[in-house]
């Protein structure tokens, strides 16, 4: 790994974040071509590209993602970790994918391909054009920070834009009006109340509240409070919060559905150590592949953080283990 770490830098050194990944996917086009691979660019439709580089027919796929969530951060190494943005999500999973492609076609094999899909991060963009315009193969193994564990399963996601309307007045004669905070706090809680079942996989369904917006003076009761409520969700809740979210709709509460992803199970392999995950990634949505694989260095408690980073020891971890599953996976195909 040591002779080919200055690509890494290269990689991390490409601003990348989501929706202005096309310099990075260029550059990409150019420095992994090894000459023994064919190379394929999908366009996704928002100036966004897939790329696909594959070394014969692939019946396995590595997968990963080009974008970034902002803010950049520059690269740094510190006693063999190295820091910035991008290093476990999810440039760290394309230097040791492609890595252990590299191998593999050194070692003469064929049948695998590297596959680097657009806007993961906001939307999983890429993965949902590539499947409309790509066949896909029986195996595909999804890079992301899963500290070289093979996931078991993931949660599912949900998202519901909810608006409360209250009616504005004097913050001095509030008998005159209803305040759309007040309304927000008894929907909140009301929605605690509810009792959303334990996984035995995935165990509790969580949820979260972003861009909480009310712009009413400080003297002003609000007549209009709006925020997007985000759901990480099991096998036993999923359906559940599909149903009981938008019910909770009435005069003074509107509800605007999103949709999102189910909860997934993965394959697992013997050897390899296994656990649950609670974040998303592109695999849900690759349904033109059979089997999916989701295992990747980094860890996801340090991605999307000011501290994101990876250890070399991880990346090397990880390039070892790519290559012992593809022989796996090969094996049990032929």
């Amino acid at each position: 790994m040591d002779k080919n770490l200055n690509l890494f830098f290269e990689m991390l050194r490409i601003d990348s974040t989501s929706s202005s990944e096309r310099t990075f996917s260029e550059f990409l086009k150019k420095r992994l071509d090894d000459g023994k691979c064919r190379i394929e660019s999908f366009e996704v439709g928002d100036g966004t590209e897939n790329l696909l580089f594959s070394w014969g027919d692939p019946e396995v796929v590595f997968c990963t993602h080009l974008d970034t969530v902002p803010p950049y951060i520059p690269p740094v190494m510190e006693d063999g970790t190295v820091k910035g943005r991008g290093s476990c999500d999810a440039k760290g999973q394309i230097f040791s994918m492609y890595n252990a492609c590299r191998t593999l076609a050194e070692e003469g094999e064929t049948g695998f391909a590297l596959l680097l899909l657009a806007g993961e991060e906001t939307g999983s963009f890429g993965a949902k054009s590539f499947r409309t315009v790509h066949p896909g193969a029986p195996y595909v193994i999804v890079g992301e920070p899963t500290d070289n564990c093979m996931a078991s399963a993931s949660k599912g996601t949900k998202s519901f834009e909810i608006t409360l309307h209250g009616k504005s007045a004097h913050s001095g004669y509030p008998e005159c009006g209803v305040s759309a905070v007040e309304l927000f706090v008894d929907f909140m809680q009301h929605l605690r109340q509810i009792d959303f079942g334990t996984d035995p996989v995935l165990g509790a369904t969580t949820y979260n509240v972003g861009k909480l917006e009310s712009t009413n003076p400080q003297n002003v009761l609000s007549d209009r409070l709006s925020f997007r409520l985000y759901f990480r969700t099991t096998f036993v809740s999923d359906a559940k919060v599909s149903e009981v979210i938008p019910g909770m709709a009435n005069e003074t509460v509107s509800v605007k559905a999103f949709g999102g992803d189910t909860p997934t199970r993965y394959l697992t392999l013997d050897g390899f150590p296994a656990k649950p995950v609670a974040f998303g990634s592109d695999a849900p949505q690759l349904t033109n592949f059979r089997s999916k694989i989701l295992c990747g260095p980094g860890s996801i408690l340090v991605a999307h953080t000011p501290s994101e980073h990876v250890l070399l020891e991880d990346l090397q971890k990880a390039e070892d283990n790519y290559v012992r599953m593809f022989r796996i996976l090969k094996n049990s195909i032929s």
